[in-house]
């Protein structure tokens, strides 16, 4: 009995670590953005559609629960949202999501009037956030995206 005790936790630790050997391998999906669209609002407050995008490079579907996002222009965010329905990515495959997001008009306007005095073209900003996941040992998958656009029309 003393030897089975010596010898438990080296075949406990053998194993673990042949089931995690035999464990399939995931890899990280993608999360973009596809497009921004207001979809109304306030003199304070606009309301945006945020079309998103979750490519699935696995062979198996990703079950998500739900996305968070922030957008951030110089370092301030001007808008966030989030969204508790769920919807499944199909292995090897991709899939659209729409969600809501929220925008404080009164500090968008301040970033560009600023980036206007300047005499900018564009203003960039920064897209945040994550995906919540129905799978074991992996509950939330971060997205971050950058980009610009042009402020020469409302110039």
């Amino acid at each position: 009995m003393l030897k089975l005790k010596r010898w438990l936790p080296i075949l406990l630790s053998l194993c673990l670590g042949a089931c995690s050997a035999m464990a399939p391998k995931f890899n990280r999906p993608t999360v973009s953005v596809v497009s921004v669209e207001m979809r109304g609002g306030n003199l304070l407050q606009q309301n945006f559609a945020v079309k998103l995008s979750i490519r699935n490079p696995n062979d198996r579907a990703l079950p998500v629960s739900g996305l968070r996002l922030s957008l951030s222009t110089d370092g301030e965010e001007i808008a966030s949202g989030a969204n508790d329905r769920a919807f499944v990515v199909p292995a090897f495959g991709d899939s659209e999501f729409d969600m809501t997001i929220k925008a404080n008009m009164a500090l968008a306007i301040l970033k560009l009037a600023s980036k206007m005095d300047q005499h900018a073209e564009s203003i960039d900003y920064d897209i945040s956030g994550s995906a919540s996941l129905d799978l074991p040992f992996m509950h939330d998958l971060p997205f971050h995206q950058t980009g610009s656009f042009s402020i020469k029309g409302a110039q």
